[in-house]
This record gives C-alpha cells, sequence and structure tokens, in this order.
C-alpha cells in the first residue's frame, strides 16, 4: 500500500499520507510516495487546486526515529533524508498549483514545516504544532529559517524554534500563521470547499500569482533550503545528537 495517495474530486486533487498507524511519521518510503502524489496531483490537468492532508489522528508526526536511528550511521542516508524532504518543499511551494493544508492532531518537526509550506491552512481545533529538532540535535529543513522570520520576526522565529513550545490551533492563528480554525469534524470539507472556491477563480492568474510572490522568495528560499542541508548534515554528524535521539526513544528527553 502507498503512504501517499492521490484522488481526484473535480478540479480539486486530494493528497493524503496514508501511514496513520504511526501518525503519517516521516520515513523513505512515504518520502518517495509523497513526491509522486504531489507531482501528479500538481500535473492533472483538470486539477486546479490541491488539498494535503493526513490520515487518522494526525496530519504527520514528524521524522520516524526508529528508521532515522538505523540511518544515523550513514552519511549519504542521511543528505538523502534532508533532500527527499526538502523536495515535498519545493513541489509545494514552487509547484503551478495552491496547496490548501487540511491539518489536524500532531504536525511535529517535518510536519509543522510541510504545513507551513502549503499556501493556505485549515487547521482543526485539535492541531498541535512544535519543533523537536533542538531538544534532539536535529535541524530544520523545510526553508522555515527563512520562512519564519519573514511571518513572526527574528526573536518569536527563535522563540518557536529553539524552545519547542508547543502551539495550539488558536496560537497559530494569532501568530497568522493558519488562515481558519474549524472543529476536526469539518476541517476536510472546509478545505475541500476552499479549494474548490480557489478552483473557480483563473487558473493562469493564480499561477501567475504564486509564481510572482514565489520568484520574491526563490533566490532565499534556494540559499535556505542549502543552507539547511548543510547545517542537518553536521548536526546529524554529531554523536550528541545520537545520544539525544535514543534517550528520546527511551523517554529520558
Amino acid at each position: 500500500m502507498a503512504f501517499a495517495t492521490h484522488a481526484i474530486h473535480g478540479a480539486v486533487s486530494l493528497v493524503t499520507l496514508e501511514r496513520p498507524e504511526r501518525l503519517n511519521a516521516i520515513g523513505a518510503a512515504l518520502l518517495v510516495d509523497l513526491h509522486q502524489a504531489l507531482h501528479a496531483a500538481q500535473t492533472e490537468p483538470s486539477t486546479r487546486a490541491i488539498v494535503l492532508t493526513g490520515a487518522g489522528r494526525a496530519f504527520c508526526a514528524g521524522d520516524d526515529l526508529k528508521e532515522f536511528a538505523e540511518q544515523s550511521e550513514s552519511a549519504e542516508a542521511i543528505s538523502l533524508h534532508c533532500e527527499r524532504i526538502q523536495t515535498i518543499t519545493r513541489d509545494m511551494m514552487f509547484g503551478p498549483k495552491l496547496v490548501v493544508g487540511a491539518v489536524h492532531g500532531y504536525a511535529v518537526g517535518g510536519g509543522f514545516e510541510w504545513m507551513l509550506n502549503c499556501d493556505m491552512v485549515v487547521a482543526a481545533d485539535s492541531l498541535v504544532c512544535f519543533f523537536p529538532e533542538m531538544a534532539l540535535g536535529h535541524f530544520v529543513t523545510g526553508a522555515v529559517t527563512h520562512l519564519l522570520p519573514q511571518a513572526l520576526g527574528h526573536q518569536r522565529t527563535m522563540e518557536l524554534i529553539v524552545l519547542g513550545e508547543r502551539k495550539s490551533a488558536d496560537d497559530l492563528a494569532a501568530l497568522g500563521l493558519v488562515n481558519r480554525v474549524v472543529p476536526e469534524d469539518e476541517m476536510l470539507a472546509t478545505a475541500m470547499a476552499l479549494a474548490a472556491e480557489i478552483a473557480t477563480r483563473s487558473p493562469g492568474a493564480t499561477s501567475r500569482l504564486k509564481r510572482a510572490l514565489a520568484s520574491g522568495l526563490g533566490p532565499r528560499i534556494a540559499d535556505a533550503l542549502a543552507l539547511e542541508h548543510a547545517e542537518a548534515a553536521a548536526c546529524f554528524a554529531d554523536p550528541d545528537t545520537a545520544q539525544r535521539v535514543q534517550a528520546f526513544a527511551e523517554k529520558r528527553l
């Protein structure tokens, strides 16, 4: 079974993370399948907007730490993992079609990053987001070192990433990081309706608007992704990281 699926609903493509038993944790197979699903949605002629969501109790719980622990001794595997995560960022931010996130439960680490990569976000009232990277000795990789300072400023960005404080849907709305907060049982329908409304707009105009907004960010986003990749590799090579991941897995951290 694929760990990410693509379904067409009229002019809207629904892309769903399909690893609910692991809270859609990010592993190699999920990254490959999600890239394929997003590519299919971005290139589907009948699709004018995309909704991205997660099956089960969460949007995405971040990296699969068990799989990460098995890969952490291989620099090549870690580099490939970072590149695949950043490919999803590029798929969403630089694809021609707008992506609406329908986000519930946990959106942690890379899942939080992917939420921030969406063009619009409908958040369920159950949503909890945080960055565990600094506690684990990891590094953020989804262009958030550029996106968050633009949205929040330097001090709030440092607080959000370094302290890893949990933020609710209402907290995120107050920060301007989500568009709408709705009851969880209304989340997907609300996101699909929003995407359907987007689909009534001129596809050429909306695509050009997205490209125009991205053009101002493009070189800086590319630089941010390259720097994040390098810093992530350096973090993963630090012996402290392996110890922190092990402590987290054993619930000592």
